[in-house]
């Protein structure tokens, strides 16, 4: 065996900024996005909402998949959040048991200077970034100042080299974000570009949604148990 045994990706719990732009590219208008203006990315917080689906999370997770040796999170203020809510389940000698480190190349992709604008803003700002998306689609274009999911998979499989060389055998969790999940699935399901392109004919991950690889001998590599799965109630 020459890859971790098992490898659990979650999405982080509910984000402030989640709850507010509900799925939207830009802020409706300047009234929407005042009560998160000017925070950065890294610390964005969770919601209430959010603490409770990664608290019910952490609680099937230790259910199904024991103990970890080793947890990762992106060192944001949402993922280290979630992580620590998770391991909530576990009792204190659980929790001691297992190694928790903050790793930066499972950060969310900079999204560039559009991060705090509105509808409107953007597409005064950027006329032409709405053709320029069309032409090269979710995988490969990047957000003015920003980076590309492509670029966000450099860094991913950068993270992955060093699991491949130093956690073989073991039981790993990784709390990340939604574009950097998808390069996570890109390299480990050896997906190509037009698989990567068509991405939302998939359900987009979930807050907290837990996607399981397993170790297949037959493989040789990680392989895909199950997808996005919600464990917490609505």
């Amino acid at each position: 065996m020459e890859r971790p045994r098992r490898l659990i990706l979650v999405r982080h719990a509910q984000s402030a900024r989640n709850e507010i732009k509900a799925g939207s590219t830009y802020f409706v208008d300047a009234e929407q996005r005042k009560p998160i203006k000017g925070v950065p990315d890294h610390d964005i917080p969770l919601t209430s909402r959010g603490i409770e689906q990664a608290k019910q999370t952490g609680g099937e997770i230790r259910n199904r998949f024991g103990i970890f040796d080793y947890v990762y999170h992106s060192g944001y203020k949402r993922t280290e959040d979630t992580a620590r809510y998770i391991l909530e389940a576990y009792s204190p000698d659980e929790r001691g048991a297992m190694k928790v480190r903050h790793n930066p190349f499972i950060r969310e992709r900079d999204p560039g200077y559009a991060y705090d604008m509105t509808t409107e803003e953007a597409e005064t700002a950027f006329p032409w970034l709405r053709e320029y998306w069309q032409t090269f689609g979710g995988f490969m274009a990047r957000p003015p100042g920003g980076e590309s999911l492509a670029d966000v998979t450099n860094r991913v499989y950068t993270f992955l080299g060093m699991l491949f060389r130093d956690r073989v055998d073991q039981n790993v969790l990784v709390v990340t974000h939604g574009g950097a999940l998808r390069c996570f699935r890109f390299l480990l399901e050896r997906w190509d570009y037009e698989q990567a392109t068509t991405w939302n004919s998939e359900p987009h991950p979930e807050n907290c949604g837990v996607t399981t690889y397993q170790f297949d001998e037959t493989l040789g590599r990680l392989a895909l148990q199950a997808y996005n799965e919600v464990f917490w109630q609505q």
